[in-house]
């Protein structure tokens, strides 16, 4: 297909394609997803091998938050029956991020539920830092916590944090239909932020909430403009008690042709497998790691993940393998690029709003008992089951007594 040729050569040059071919790339048939995982493969492994970079969640304030984004089951009114739970403790944090540390994540990713961090909170955040870092110098550590104001970028970077999370979600055109109580603005200023300060950007989309392929191409050439290190992709999981808890627009050919297309407008950048991965992809999840070079090991937020020793069996039965912890993550180029910015390598010792940023997901068994094809921006898909028997709370790890899942 010359339009996929076209794509690999642009990639390897780091070149942007135009939104003409990243249309195409989510307008291609299901029979023809192979040959898009093919090729954003070859993408994909000329900028990172067959490395897969484990990132580890601890949500260190739970649910209650004021904003109200539609798919967060952390929201303002939320009537999802998830935890909810004050600050942890440094130590408690740090214990959480032990496990996934133990577990091969070589990036610890704490997030925190509400608007953004009062000057109070960053402290907390700080002294939990030192709490991951006396245990684990070399761990990565990225920030989540939603709006910035001034001057807190700069005393997280001084703390330790390598990076910070701030998805950008959806299009700037439909983000009001999403979120009301900030704006899209808020949110590429709080990116902007964190690079500013010398950390590593991570800015990524959700998928799946009724947006079109013009939506999809909108956020991701945003996010281009961005240049952020890293970029999750979540699939949306319409926990039952948000305002999207009826939409299931997703299949896995949808999904595959989803990543492909980040990675061919962000052929250089670490793209993560994040929430909803589980459940959208659910059997071709090891295609997307030809995709992706980065996915969470384990539970998320509020809902639980694939066990952590089926994520590392996953990847190793695909032909890939844990990236190390003595390992850079991104190439030389932008390696040196954030290292010169004060940003650290990406990779070793270097480098959502808060209510619910980093994404969701549901276990892998947790499936929908339809999953009828459907062509590139069609409505939901059909279900016969209630979308509670689809996604599990998580009620283990962070803020119970329960081990976590690692």
């Amino acid at each position: 297909m010359d339009l996929l040729n076209t794509l690999v050569e642009k990639g390897l040059r780091r070149e942007t394609p135009t939104r003409e071919e990243a249309l195409a790339v989510l307008a291609t048939s299901d029979d023809e997803v192979l040959d898009v995982v093919a090729a954003a493969g070859k993408v994909r492994r000329a900028w990172f091998g067959r490395r897969v970079k484990l990132n580890y969640l601890v949500n260190l304030k739970s649910g209650l938050c004021p904003e109200d984004c539609s798919y967060c089951s952390q929201r303002l009114g939320s009537k999802s029956e998830i935890l909810k739970y004050t600050w942890l403790k440094p130590e408690q944090a740090a214990a959480a991020a032990g496990a996934g540390v133990a577990g091969g994540a070589k990036r610890v990713c704490l997030v925190a539920s509400g608007r953004g961090p009062t000057d109070r909170d960053v402290e907390r955040v700080s002294q939990t830092i030192a709490a991951i870092k006396e245990e684990h110098q070399d761990v990565e550590i990225c920030a989540c916590l939603g709006l910035l104001s001034q001057g807190q970028a700069e005393r997280l970077k001084d703390a330790g944090a390598n990076a910070y999370n701030h998805n950008l979600n959806t299009s700037e055109a439909t983000y009001g239909d999403i979120t009301t109580t900030h704006t899209y603005a808020d949110r590429v200023s709080t990116v902007q932020q964190a690079q500013a300060a010398g950390m590593s950007a991570c800015s990524g989309l959700i998928a799946g909430m009724g947006e079109s392929d013009a939506d999809l191409v909108d956020v991701v050439f945003s996010l281009r403009e961005l240049d952020p290190d890293s970029v999750p992709v979540n699939f949306l999981i319409p926990i039952e008690g948000t305002p999207l808890a009826g939409d299931w627009n997703l299949t896995p050919q949808r999904c595959l042709r989803i990543l492909a297309m980040v990675r061919f407008v962000c052929p250089d950048v670490e793209v993560r497998l994040a929430g909803g991965r589980e459940i959208h992809l659910r059997s071709l999840q090891p295609l997307a790691l030809h995709l992706a070079n980065s996915i969470f090991l384990g539970d998320y937020l509020t809902t639980e993940g694939q066990a952590g020793k089926d994520d590392l069996a996953m990847i190793a039965d695909a032909g890939f393998e844990v990236e190390s912890a003595d390992t850079t993550t991104l190439p030389a180029h932008r390696a040196d690029a954030a290292a010169a910015a004060g940003a650290g390598c990406g990779g070793h010792g270097g480098e959502g709003g808060g209510c619910g940023p980093c994404g969701d997901a549901a276990p892998a068994d947790a499936v929908p008992a339809q999953a009828t094809a459907a062509a590139p921006g069609a409505g939901p898909v059909a279900s016969e089951r209630s979308h509670a028997d689809l996604v599990a709370v998580r009620r283990r790890g962070a803020g119970t007594d329960l081990p976590p899942n690692a």
